[in-house]
């Protein structure tokens, strides 16, 4: 099974992760890529604490998840891979090569300078640039905010606009 989902949501993770998509994909380990929370056990700490006891989380740079990539690709159980930003999606994707399959949008949420694009998908022009670099590396992107709801293409995600 190994990694099930490549995931970008600011939110990290939270209760959408652990449940909405731990308990259909029947996750057993998160693996968080932030090159600040990996580095601040005060942060890691925090994050431990809404994972669930059978579930194990790991914090990674994105230089120390390029290169464990192959490893937790080849694991028996299913797991996935949660940056908070578009952009540190794309370091991690550039440098894995060609090794992620997929990326899933699952919330980048209103801030200044982000245009509505779904309900949970609010983006500033670099970040849909971003998106797109992702798409040109070889992990076609699409947003999708739980298991049960429709997928949404990158193209059409870049093109919608949602009601705030």
């Amino acid at each position: 099974m190994a990694v099930v989902l490549y995931r970008i949501d600011d939110r990290l993770i939270h209760g959408q992760v652990v449940v909405g998509w731990g308990q259909p994909l029947s996750l057993r380990f998160i693996i968080l890529v932030d090159d600040e929370v990996a580095a601040s056990e005060w942060e890691q700490e925090l994050y431990r604490m809404a994972v669930p006891p059978d579930m194990n989380v790991r914090f990674l740079s994105v230089a120390e998840a390029a290169v464990a990539l192959p490893a937790l690709q080849a694991l028996p159980e299913p797991g996935i891979v949660l940056a908070a930003d578009v952009k540190t999606m794309e370091r991690l994707v550039a440098a894995s090569h060609g090794g992620i399959p997929a990326v899933n949008v699952g919330g980048v949420h209103h801030a200044a300078g982000r245009t509505p694009r779904l309900r949970y998908v609010f983006l500033t022009p670099e970040e849909e640039a971003g998106l797109r670099a992702i798409a040109a590396h070889g992990a076609p992107v699409s947003a999708q905010d739980v298991p049960g709801a429709r997928v949404v293409p990158l193209d059409e995600l870049l093109a919608s606009t949602a009601e705030v």
